[in-house]
């Protein structure tokens, strides 16, 4: 989840940015709300171009969220080990070598990200070098090698793309919709004027693109299942589920900005659920038994 949190972080903060510009170029160019057509296809400009903004950042922002510390040198036979290991998986998955990476936290974690397959990073904690076996930690490896294998992360960025592009379009329409309530049927005088219409834009587009993010936790539950299946095939499943059930057996750290990056553990059901990036843990385990 660390992965889709930054992500998602930096795609409101961007899009917060981008509205400013998005602002002054409508209000110059007449794209309002009396153009649909014309305001709709400059929010997917802008919504698009946040998006691949974030993703184009998303190895650097990983690195300097978490303190990664890249391998570029192996130091110790662990070092070593972790570069060989994600070596021998991504040219079995036909990718190119990513960055290799390990940061510190007790919790066990772990983390793909970067802008394309040949641009990417796979992170690992020290708490999860601590606590899980060799076996159980190559499976997380394959893991996060699938994740960059299934291109995710691109998938991740035009989804949010075209979430972007509707949060933008529809906050406008219904603040547009508020300055004419208020209006009322005095056209000359009355509304939100243009500090207080700009506002309820902004505020609008933060709820939306919480709201939104729905669609993109959906998206990141799916995923994975095929990361996991494809560590399956990479490692084998007991590998996989090895991993699974130590995490499973294992107590949630306390939450310090994010939940766990590699696995959730807890039931959660209702509202609750739609906002959650990873299955529940018995969940995976079950659909990795049925392969």
């Amino acid at each position: 989840m660390q992965r889709i949190l930054l992500f998602l972080m930096t795609n409101i903060a961007i899009l917060v940015v981008v509205s400013f510009v998005f602002n002054i170029i409508s209000a110059n160019t007449g794209l309002t709300v009396q153009n649909p057509l014309g305001l709709l296809i400059l929010c997917g400009l802008f919504g698009f171009g946040g998006a691949f903004v974030s993703l184009f950042i998303s190895r650097w922002m990983a690195v300097r969220a978490t303190g990664a510390q890249v391998i570029e040198q192996p130091r110790t036979p662990v070092e070593r080990w972790l570069v060989e290991t994600v070596k021998q998986q991504t040219q079995k998955a036909g990718i190119p070598m990513p960055q290799v990476a390990i940061f510190p936290s007790h919790a066990p974690n772990a983390f793909a990200t970067g802008r394309s397959k040949s641009n990417s990073l796979v992170a690992v904690s020290t708490g999860l070098l601590e606590q899980m076996n060799q076996d159980e930690i190559e499976a997380v490896l394959a893991h996060e090698v699938s994740h960059i294998a299934n291109g995710d992360m691109v998938t991740l960025t035009l989804i949010q793309g075209v979430v972007n592009t509707f949060v933008m379009f529809f906050a406008r329409i219904i603040a547009s919709a508020i300055d004419n309530t208020t209006r009322g049927n005095n056209q000359q005088g009355g509304g939100l004027g243009t500090l207080a219409y700009f506002g309820i834009v902004m505020v609008l587009e933060i709820v939306f693109g919480i709201l939104a993010s729905i669609i993109v936790m959906w998206f990141s539950r799916k995923r994975e299942f095929r990361a996991d299946a494809g560590s399956a095939q990479l490692v084998g499943k007991q590998k996989m589920i090895a991993a699974l059930e130590r995490l499973q057996r294992g107590q949630e750290p306390e939450l310090k900005g994010s939940m766990l990056a590699f696995g959730i553990n807890g039931k959660r059901s209702g509202l609750s659920r739609l906002f959650m990036s990873h299955p529940p843990l018995s969940e995976r385990i079950e659909a990795l038994r049925r392969i």
